[in-house]
């Protein structure tokens, strides 16, 4: 009974804390800075591709398949950050579907803590943990896609340097990288080249992909572009030495990840197996764990652990942290 007594509670915190926010969503999803700027760049961008499959894939982005679900999620807080996410990560969802998962997961935590027998604190960690497991996968999906994207821009800045020394211009070089080069980088450059052939000015297409590719070695390229477009020189050359440097970038990179790669792995067995051992122990012997819970000796011990922990994952982190 108290367990359903705290959850009735938790439950009208909640919903009182979603109805307050419904209402500034509600003000700022029509009168906010956001959707002033949302509208302004829909009708710039409705304008340039004359009703063309561009417009048609912009809607479709920002909308979901239903009305009602895309006009809940336009008013959400930071749902473009997060849709942006989606967009890094190459991966088939939409903000509709993220949310479920995201709920679903959490769901299934807090069943999994109720059958378990876990306390209520224990319980909320254990949902939140689980609902985050979605937005980490969608996070790691986002990181190998930029190492890919890392990986093949050496090789595309060559083509481009070899296409405007044959006599190509710039966006010609762009759509030569987007038709022949390999995904994900292919479609990256096809729709830059397909924002200044709709009419977008070259800067802001080449501002747009490097908001898109959040990469270190992609924004030299938009830099040195923009650059010599404002003072001059042979942007071929300025190509291949910056795809020499990247590739020199990598290997470096490529040294250290196979030097630190112990430290990685211990960093993270370290940190996953008091938490796998403590389910094992639950699940073979349930009244031995719970009196890390039940006795305030216990709940001090967990308390030092978890602080210890952090402080241990933060110091193994900044160890094998090592910016080039």
């Amino acid at each position: 009974m108290d367990i359903f007594y705290i959850v009735l509670i938790v439950l009208g915190f909640i919903a009182l804390v979603l109805f307050f926010e419904g209402l500034y969503m509600s003000w700022n999803s029509y009168r906010g800075p956001e959707a002033k700027r949302i509208e302004r760049r829909l009708q710039a961008m409705s304008a340039g591709a004359h009703g063309t499959q561009e417009a048609r894939l912009v809607k479709q982005r920002l909308l979901s398949e239903t009305p009602w679900m895309a006009k809940l999620l336009l008013s959400l807080p930071r749902v473009h950050q997060m849709d942006r996410l989606l967009q890094q990560s190459g991966l088939p969802w939409n903000m509709a579907r993220f949310q479920g998962l995201a709920l679903a997961a959490a769901v299934a935590g807090f069943l999994f803590s109720l059958i378990m027998g876990f306390p209520w604190q224990a319980a909320a960690i254990l949902t939140l943990a689980f609902g985050a497991v979605p937005f980490l996968y969608v996070y790691n999906s986002k990181q190998k896609r930029l190492e890919k994207i890392e990986q093949q821009l050496p090789d595309a800045l060559d083509m481009m340097s070899r296409a405007m020394q044959a006599g190509h211009a710039f966006p010609g070089a762009l759509q030569m990288v987007g038709n022949e080069s390999p995904e994900p980088i292919a479609g990256e450059f096809k729709l830059t080249f397909d924002e200044v052939n709709y009419g977008i000015p070259l800067q802001e297409a080449l501002l747009n992909l490097a908001t898109r590719v959040p990469s270190t070695d992609l924004r030299y390229f938009v830099i040195a572009v923009l650059v010599q477009r404002e003072t001059g020189g042979n942007l071929s050359e300025i190509l291949g030495k910056i795809s020499k440097l990247i590739r020199e970038r990598l290997k470096l990179m490529a040294t250290i990840k196979v030097l630190s790669a112990e430290g990685r792995l211990s960093a993270w067995i370290l940190t996953i197996l008091p938490f796998v051992l403590a389910i094992f122990i639950s699940i073979i012997n349930p009244k031995l764990m719970s009196m890390l819970w039940t006795d305030e000796t216990g709940k001090k011990m967990i308390a030092g652990a978890l602080t210890l922990m952090l402080v241990g994952i933060f110091w193994m982190w900044r160890m094998i942290k090592i910016r080039v």
